[in-house]
Order: C-alpha cells, then structure tokens, then sequence
C-alpha cells in the first residue's frame, strides 16, 4: 500500500515523498522483531571484539563474518575485508555489503563500528563485560551501546523498510584506536562506497526520549610537551631555590592556559556562544558526577562550553611516582594536552597556535618542544537541507517528540573525511547512546526504548528516500 507524506525545512520549503508502506505497518515490523533484534545484539557483544593491539585480534575477524552473515541473510552482497596499505599498515576487519538501488532511487550508506573499547577493572561491572545484560529498561555490556547498538540498528532497520534505495554498509573494525587505515579504504572502495545520503550511527541523543542529529563536533589535538630547566637531576636539599624543578615549572606554565572564570586564554582559538538547546545546570552535575561544592568553569551557555568552544585538558605528565619520590629536582618533564578545538577551525593550525603559546611563555625561560601527535578534524553541517528535514520527520515519527539538533564535545574525524570525498552526500549523524550510556566506561549500557524508536526511525527514514 502506497502512502505520501511532506516535511519542513527551517525556510519552509515543502519535501515531499511516498513509499510503499504507512508509517504504522514499518514501526510495527520494528516492535514484531524487537525480541529478535536483543538476541542478536547479545550475540555480538558476546563477541569480545577489542581493538587495541594488545588484545586478541582473531575476535575482530569473529565479529566481522557475524555481521557479513547477517546482512547476507538481508539480500545483501557482503564480504569482509582487510586492507593493506601502501604504507604498510595492516587494516582490521572491516565489512561491506551492498545492494544496488531500484531505477531512479537514492543510494544510503550506513556506517557503523563492531571494534569496541577494552573492559576495564572488570571489579567496577555490576554484570559481566561481555554478556549483554538486561537490567529494568537497559542492556549492559561492552559495545552494547558504543557501536554494537549501532551496527544492529542497520541491519534491523534494512528489514523493517519496504524500500527501493540502494544500501552501502561500511562496518568498520578499527574506531576505537583512531581509524588508521579510514582514509585508505575509502579511496581504495570509493566506487562501492559512493552515496547520496550518508548515515553514521555512532553519536548521542540528546537524552532518553529526545532524538537528536548531530551537527556539529569539536576538532581535537594531541600535542606532546617537554619542558626542560637543567641538563641532569640536582639534589633538592643542596640546588633548591635559585632554581625551580621541571614539574613546578610545567605546573606554572599549565596555569596560564586558562583565566580566572576557566575559560581557555590563549589568542587565536575560535570559541563562539551558540546552542540550540539549554543544559540545566543541575542536569550537567548529575550526568558529569561533579562532586558537591565544585564550581563549573568557563562562560556562556553549557552546551557550548561543551561543543563550540575550545577546551584544553592534561591527559598525561611523566613524573616520579610518590612511592618512589626523592628528595631530587627533575631535570625535565614531559606531559601531553588534549584539545578540543571548535568546529570551523582547522586542527593543526590550533595545535600549531597552542604549540607557539607554550614556547612564548615557557617560565623563567625553560626550554620548551612540541610535537603535535594527533590533529583530527572537526565537523559543521551545511544547514537544513531536504534530506535532513525527512530525517527529522522519521525521528518524529518514531520517537512521538522533537527532534533537536545538537553538537558533541568530542570527535569522530573520519566525518570530514566522509564529507571531503563524497561532497554531494547529505551527512545525518545519528546515535544510539544518551547520558546514561557510559561509553568506554564500566557498566556501558544501551536504552532500550530509545533503541528500538532509533531503528524505527532509520527504518522510516529509508522508506520515506525512496522519493
């Protein structure tokens, strides 16, 4: 049975599209096969699949031939690839399944992650790791959430439509340690890979009810810093005074990079005050778990210290650990700082500003090196488009509230590569997670309410491209 519907943009134009079943019947479809869609995520969390090159790697292969022969059971053409690069680099298991579009139909290629972080004090899990769990209205589990959730969502969503679009299912297996080889598979497959609407399920709702399209994400920057003041280590008792210690000396220099109400001080970081949404103060202390009497740094809107303004943050500092202090002055220190850079300003450039403020004001002259280790890219959408006021209606639709747009404080990088290579496609950045997820941290879980509304509301979106 036929059916046609119309969404609104922001500057009111009319999108109007039909497909072949009502919105009722493909939700339906959702919530007959739910059940089924838990069993299936429980297998694949089952599947302890860590990235990280210290664990077992044979669980990514595991992983990735689970996916295959599910989306192969779909209608899909699907095969598991590891890439090997000009440069040497070996890929994980990554999985492409296709299915070609009906005359005249948009392509939609789907991206999730089937890697996932490693568990952790596995004393700080109120369930096992890796046996999806479910607790009241959630699922527990390592990947549960961050991208397992992701990749089921996909392949649920591609049996509940009735659609002609064409599918491109890009599973990758290495998101969790930085996507080494991302670049490389995408030229390498860009024919298989090439669409008219990208979606990338590994982001966040706004919260538990409220669906959400990400549209904008932070840059980041990882700049290692050594900061020396004497050419060997002196004894505290016979040097100390004419002369401060490495670690004093980096502390002061650290201090400086951000003024009295928090806010990052170094010229030349773009930061601008601009959020869709209001976070209630008392909300952000609860999801953050900040401890009763301290104070929230920075100004503005909480969403955008969150997402549109720069952060910088010690994420590292090699020092004598205390169980083995003496009374000696460090020669030299080094230390890494994470940065978060708002999303229009190119990354290495911000790394590059932040690595000549630290020189500038090293104290009392110490002698200062940088290395920008990592200048991964943030991401703005275009603006309201067609394609993304459809996506709207489908999580309207699905989740019976408004959707809002929303920004990340974190980066997924790969986005901008998406958007550099395939400049045509319209780019939705969907999720699974909420505040309660926990991903990369013990206890990970998935709503699952909020899960099965998300597959319905991919599943819809399908149906409603089909014109």
């Amino acid at each position: 049975m036929s059916y046609c519907g119309a969404a609104v943009t922001d500057d009111h134009t009319a999108v109007r599209y039909c497909g072949y079943m009502n919105e009722h019947d493909i939700l339906e479809r959702v919530h007959a096969h739910f059940d089924a869609a838990k069993a299936e995520l429980a297998e694949l969390v089952a599947i302890p699949s860590v990235s990280a090159d210290s664990f077992d790697q044979s669980t990514l292969e595991r992983s990735a031939h689970w996916i295959a022969d599910q989306a192969k059971e779909l209608g899909l053409e699907a095969e598991v690839i590891q890439l090997h690069t000009a440069a040497g680099l070996v890929g994980r298991p990554a999985v492409l399944a296709t299915r070609p579009p009906q005359p005249g139909k948009p392509t939609v290629l789907l991206y999730s992650h089937h890697d996932v972080q490693p568990q952790g004090p596995e004393e700080k899990w109120e369930t096992q790791p890796f046996v999806a769990t479910e607790k009241g209205d959630r699922l527990y589990g390592r990947g549960a959430a961050d991208d397992k959730a992701g990749v089921v969502l996909h392949l649920e969503a591609i049996r509940a439509a009735d659609a002609g679009v064409g599918i491109v299912m890009f599973i990758e297996g290495e998101e969790e340690v930085g996507s080494p080889t991302f670049e490389d598979f995408l030229h390498t497959y860009q024919e298989k890979l090439k669409a008219d609407v990208i979606v990338v399920a590994d982001s966040n709702n706004w919260a538990v009810g409220t669906p959400s399209l990400t549209t904008s994400l932070r840059g980041v920057v990882s700049l290692r810093v050594k900061l020396s003041v004497l050419d060997h280590a002196l004894h505290s008792g016979a040097y100390s005074g004419p002369v401060l210690d490495a670690v004093t000396l980096a502390s002061r220099l650290i201090a400086t990079l951000h003024d009295d109400a928090g806010d990052v001080a170094v010229a030349g970081l773009r930061s601008y005050d601009n959020a869709d949404v209001d976070y209630p103060e008392e909300q952000f202390r609860i999801d953050a778990g900040v401890l009763e009497g301290v104070q929230l740094t920075g100004t503005g809107s909480l969403a955008s210290r969150l997402w549109t303004k720069p952060t910088i943050s010690v994420i590292g500092m090699d020092v004598t650990p205390v169980q083995v202090a003496s009374n000696t002055l460090l020669p030299a220190v080094t230390f890494t700082l994470s940065l978060r850079v708002a999303p229009g300003q190119d990354s290495r450039e911000a790394g590059e500003i932040l690595a000549a403020y630290l020189k500038e004001h090293a104290p009392f002259g110490a002698h200062v090196e940088t290395e920008i280790t990592e200048a991964g890219p943030g991401y703005e959408a275009v603006g309201d488009t067609p394609v993304t006021a459809i996506a709207h209606d489908a999580l309207r639709s699905a989740f019976k509230a408004e959707p809002v747009n929303i920004g990340i404080g974190g980066s997924i990088p790969f986005i901008s590569v998406l958007h550099e290579l395939f400049p045509e496609a319209d780019i939705l950045v969907t999720g699974v997670e909420d505040p309660d997820t926990r991903a990369h941290s013990e206890n990970e879980s998935l709503h699952l309410g909020d899960w099965q509304k998300a597959i319905g509301a991919e599943a819809l979106l399908l149906s409603k491209l089909s014109e």
